[in-house]
């Protein structure tokens, strides 16, 4: 049973995805639908979290828009997620940045990391 699980899961994934990390600038581009037309739409912010694992596995993405705190989450191998760009690299020491939730401004920062 493990293995027939296994073998679904597997035909689901993405065949190539593009490696990012928490505290990385990403550009995602997420396929819309509004009514009979389908349309792309950008939402660049910054990566919070990464959970899961194999074909589940999510990110949640973080960004600014008009002075509010915006939010959304996303399955990695979704076909509604077309591209994911990744813009800066981060440098963070945790896991899950939630303390940027409380914090507005320069506050909200993550530094860049410089290769």
């Amino acid at each position: 049973m493990n293995e027939i699980i296994k073998s679904i899961e597997a035909e689901q994934m993405k065949a190539e995805v593009p490696e990012f990390h928490i505290g990385d600038t990403v550009r995602v581009h997420a396929k819309i639908k509004e009514g009979n037309r389908e349309r792309i739409q950008v939402f660049e912010g910054t990566v919070l979290k990464r959970q899961g694992g194999s074909n589940r596995e999510t990110f949640t993405v973080r960004k600014f828009s008009n002075g509010i705190g915006v939010e959304k989450t996303w399955p990695l191998h979704s076909p509604s997620v077309d591209k994911i760009e990744v813009v800066r690299l981060g440098k963070v020491r945790r896991a899950k940045l939630n303390y940027l939730r409380d914090r507005v401004g320069k506050a909200a920062k993550v530094k860049e990391l410089v290769k």
